[in-house]
């Protein structure tokens, strides 16, 4: 099974199961959580570029 990066925390997500989700720059990119999804889309090149930073604060758990 094919398994996706999250690139702000470094989780491995499956694509077919995460609703959290966005396009950038024409590829799809994978979250475990909307604060992860959140926190990539205010700043995508930072994560792209330095990569995982691990999980952003939260206001609570939505997994």
């Amino acid at each position: 099974m094919y398994r996706a990066l999250d690139p702000v925390c470094g989780m491995e997500v499956n694509p077919t199961e995460t609703s959290y989700k966005t396009v950038y720059r024409g590829k799809v990119y994978y979250f475990c959580s909307r604060h992860c999804k959140k926190a990539f889309e205010d700043d995508p090149e930072t994560y792209l570029s330095k990569g995982p930073k691990g999980m952003p604060a939260m206001g609570g758990d939505d997994r």
